[in-house]
């Protein structure tokens, strides 16, 4: 399965792209979405929404996942994050992909093994999970590392999909 990570800001939004097959994670591509600080929010929110939309149409992914917003100390600040967050979300839901949500902390925790990793900690391991990739910035590392998670909750739901199916077989 290929899986779509997005880290959204309204400067910069990460993604990243990881093939599962079973337990293992490949490197497909990561990069980052800018928007332009000149323009008004409303064009970049658009710039936003159509760059994830090619990075949809150039990788096909099968899934997505997006990092949720933490509340930020400005409120204006959280506001905007809120809103291009809201946009890099509905990308892959217009295209049809299955959506899913992750917190921070729980992102860290699937790829480091801590809620409260820093930046730095969530690249290395990024790096060690997927051999050989060069992540593009710290962006795109938290786009991977959002993928990361995803992947490691489908896995287990997936066995526990399974285990139920076999439990109710044996009836």
């Amino acid at each position: 399965m290929r899986v779509l990570g997005l880290d959204p800001g309204l400067r910069n939004t990460g993604w990243g792209i990881i093939d599962m097959e079973g337990s293992h994670l490949r490197h497909v591509a990561d990069g980052v979405v800018h928007s332009d600080a000149k323009l008004s929010l409303a064009e970049r929110l658009a710039q936003l929404h159509r760059g994830v939309l090619a990075v949809i149409a150039q990788w096909s992914p099968e899934e997505a996942a997006v990092e949720q917003t933490f509340v930020n100390k400005n409120p204006e600040s959280t506001l905007k994050l809120g809103q291009a967050r809201g946009a890099v979300l509905l990308a892959p839901a217009l295209s049809g992909l299955h959506v899913g949500e992750y917190s921070p902390a729980s992102v860290k925790q699937a790829v480091v093994g801590t809620g409260r990793a820093a930046k730095d900690q969530v690249a290395m391991m990024v790096r060690t999970l997927l051999p050989g990739c060069p992540v593009q910035s710290p962006d795109a590392a938290d786009a991977l590392a959002v993928a990361i998670c995803h992947a490691h909750h489908r896995a287990t739901a997936g066995r526990l999909a399974m285990a139920v199916q076999m439990a109710g077989a044996r009836r």
